[in-house]
């Protein structure tokens, strides 16, 4: 995630009503798709956090880091298209260039479904150049990751297309993913009818934050955590801080979730998520620091099973 604007606060804490999310409770919406039939299933924690490892052990052979232009970056999208490939995607690698070095944004379709009503899930790849980025955004590349492998280890077939990308230079100002909408066809931007991002999802002193952008997609979320008796609170940090920005700017519809960065969680938040008051939700943001000892397995294993529950809930 790129640099907050300082002094901003978390908005207050909004609990959702409701009850846990599954696709058969939207099975009428498509009576003929696989994602009628079926629960969203559970994304493996352990395997997130054996990509997380992996992006680890990639930066620690690389001078610290993953970031934009490194060997560390083109290693890891190796990494995760070489997942991809291996499962069944057709995978695609998309050039651009800033700071003088060629970066690379990696897209990922799954066959089948819909391209008129294409439901796409992103997360940035990079790191900063003073630390691996394993929170930051490590966890929301490996989480979706393992969404996309699970989509192929389970078949699923649904009505709506799949994509997923991984996207170079967020952290030098949301490059590579302004780059992709910008080079987007009118016709073909208005194909995706769901932009999900997920950028920071297993700080270690983690809060829930959903983007309060599309009604739908929050609701999709908010239900979710409902069902856990999560608090959730909106993520009003996220505009234009993150990669759903270009999308939304394009008028996409777009949502995700946070799980907090540099600024320090409230009495009211430790209250409802557990963590210390006082503290920052992120501490090794941006730093050396943020490995995989610098996540939270709890916050983890929530986040990527919402995904997984909106990805089948929003594209049966």
């Amino acid at each position: 995630m790129k640099l907050s604007v300082p002094g901003r606060t978390a908005a207050a804490a909004v609990i959702a009503v409701g009850a846990l999310l599954t696709t058969s409770a939207i099975a009428g919406a498509a009576p003929t798709s696989q994602a009628s039939k079926a629960a969203a299933p559970d994304i493996s924690v352990a395997n997130v956090k054996a990509h997380l490892n992996e992006l680890q052990s990639i930066a620690d052979a690389n001078g610290g880091n993953r970031a934009h232009g490194s060997k560390g970056y083109q290693a890891s999208l190796d990494y995760v298209k070489g997942k991809l490939d291996a499962a069944g995607f057709t995978t695609s690698v998309q050039e651009f260039t800033s700071n003088g070095k060629t970066g690379y944004n990696l897209i990922a379709d799954w066959p089948g479904g819909d391209e008129g009503q294409t439901v796409m899930l992103g997360s940035h790849l990079d790191s900063v150049g003073s630390g691996p980025g394993i929170n930051d955004n490590g966890s929301g590349s490996a989480a979706i990751l393992e969404t996309a492998l699970t989509v192929a280890k389970e078949n699923y077939k649904p009505a709506k297309h799949l994509r997923f990308a991984w996207w170079g230079a967020e952290e030098l100002g949301l490059v590579g993913s302004s780059h992709y909408v910008d080079k987007l066809a009118t016709g073909d931007r208005s194909k995706i009818k769901d932009y999900l991002n997920f950028d920071m999802i297993g700080s270690p002193n983690p809060g829930y934050f959903v983007y309060d952008d599309d009604p739908t997609i929050e609701k999709t979320f908010k239900d979710y955590f409902a069902g856990l008796n999560l608090a959730t609170e909106p993520d009003e940090e996220g505009d234009g801080r993150s990669d759903h920005a270009p999308f939304k700017d394009a008028g996409i519809p777009v949502g995700g979730l946070f799980s907090g960065a540099d600024y320090e969680k409230t009495a009211e938040q430790a209250q409802n998520w557990g963590g210390t008051a006082g503290k920052p939700f992120d501490p090794c943001y941006h730093s050396a620091c943020d490995k995989t000892s610098n996540i939270d397995e709890t916050a983890l294993d929530h986040n990527s099973d919402a995904i997984a529950v909106a990805l089948w809930g929003l594209s049966a």
